[in-house]
């Protein structure tokens, strides 16, 4: 999983470079800002859930109560970058996200 959440930081510096090329400097910040609400409760919920299985202590209930925590985070981030970034590039925001979310799928075709 470890392995997952850092594709993700890699895909959201990819996106955060194109979209500095195409839209400048505030699609860059949005892009990485998109890309990084989804990325850190990811990697939150990584190593969580890895310290439980180390431990021992994992259980389902873990898994759901954190996929939860990891949702509202995400909502919480997302809610932030709005309404603290007043350069906000809706289009390059959303690409980051979708770009972050969606890069576990080249991990399936490397192997």
């Amino acid at each position: 999983m470890l392995r997952i959440v850092s594709l993700q930081l890699i895909a959201t510096v990819v996106v955060g470079l194109i979209a500095a090329l195409l839209g400048g400097r505030a699609a860059m910040f949005s892009a990485v800002l998109g890309g990084l609400c989804c990325v850190v409760p990811n990697g939150i919920m990584a190593v969580r859930l890895f310290a439980a299985s180390a431990s021992g202590t994992a259980t389902p209930a873990t898994f759901f109560i954190w996929e939860f925590v990891k949702i509202a985070l995400t909502l919480a981030l997302l809610g932030a970058t709005a309404w603290l970034y007043h350069d906000l590039n809706w289009l390059a925001l959303v690409a980051g996200i979708v770009v972050a979310l969606k890069s576990y799928i080249i991990l399936l075709f490397r192997q």
